[in-house]
């Protein structure tokens, strides 16, 4: 049994990690502030579950808020932390940098600091693919040069990167940063694509198209990712990083006629223009997770999808 500490708990990614390691039998101390980025009761229906586990603690906290987040780790030591705590999103980062470099970089360094100080086994940190900019050097490798990124959001995703090794370098503090590729399925942000796209259609409403439909992306099914997760909560690096990807990619047309057929109806497409911070495509090599993590993802877009819209009918209905 491992005792888990986990920032943004009660989003997506940490909800669903949450609920594999208490159903292996690990605790859980669950940190999260239910910011209103989305609707915070849409985070406590993540939990729902989770919260009835006597292994499983929760403190709501802000990671800005550096002396509430030193007390937990106080009060829980914990054995290892996974940091998802993040202002996500690439284009809201366009209209408010301040607040994506409060959150995530300021907030970054509270959580290395707390590590460096309270001295859990390792640091899983969550960075993402965005950090690779508008390369269209495909797949993505972790050791390509990354210092172009397009987006606010990925500069502060790229400054976790630095800000962890030189704590790796400094102090010995493990951490192993995932660079997540556009992870999709149940409970996920309601801002993102194929939610939003799933939403318009059943309600036979224009699903906005950015561009021609010809951009790019890596879609990773959550169950992968958990997978993934749970591999580097087990396994402590020095310092490493691992894209966790399909290492396939979809294209946006595609996707919104993948997301029509599992609805059942035809998508009504409303083009619009490029926005910025926009990237042609991601596509990531995980050949790196796979030989050292054992990283393999199962599920196909195809499936993935159709997982999706399943629950989304069912949440409607429920």
């Amino acid at each position: 049994m491992k005792r888990v500490l986990i920032t943004g708990a009660a989003g997506f990614i940490g909800s669903h990690l949450a609920e594999r390691l208490l159903a292996r039998g690990d605790r859980v101390v669950a940190v999260d502030e239910f910011n209103d980025y989305y609707d915070p009761r849409v985070k406590r229906a993540n939990i729902s579950e989770a919260s009835r586990n006597e292994r499983y603690t929760l403190y709501e906290i802000d990671i800005c808020n550096e002396a509430l987040l030193r007390e937990v780790f106080a009060k829980e030591t914990p054995e290892v932390v996974v940091h998802l705590a993040a202002r996500a999103g690439v284009r809201p980062s366009v209209e408010d940098p301040n607040l994506y470099h409060r959150v995530n970089v300021i907030g970054g360094q509270h959580v290395l600091d707390a590590c460096r100080d309270f001295e859990p086994s390792h640091l899983v940190f969550a960075s993402s693919s965005s950090v690779y900019g508008g390369s269209t050097d495909v797949p993505f490798r972790e050791t390509d040069p990354v210092m172009r990124p397009v987006s606010p959001y990925a500069a502060t995703k790229r400054m976790n990167e630095l800000q962890a090794h030189v704590y790796s370098h400094l102090y010995g503090l493990n951490v192993t940063m995932l660079r997540f590729f556009t992870v999709y399925g149940p409970r996920q942000r309601p801002d993102m694509a194929i939610y939003k796209f799933t939403r318009l259609i059943l309600d036979g409403k224009p699903v906005p198209m950015f561009g021609d439909g010809s951009t790019q992306r890596d879609y990773t099914y959550i169950d992968d990712i958990i997978d993934g997760l749970v591999r580097c909560v087990d396994r402590p690096f020095r310092y490493e990083i691992f894209n966790l990807g399909e290492q396939h990619t979809t294209s946006l047309r595609d996707l919104i006629d993948l997301v029509a057929r599992h609805c059942g109806k035809q998508a009504i497409i409303e083009p619009r223009p490029l926005q910025a911070g926009d990237v042609s495509i991601t596509y990531a090599d995980i050949e790196h997770a796979r030989a050292l993590l054992g990283y393999a993802p199962r599920f196909s877009m195809d499936e993935g999808v159709g997982r999706f819209v399943e629950w989304f009918k069912t949440k409607d209905e429920g």
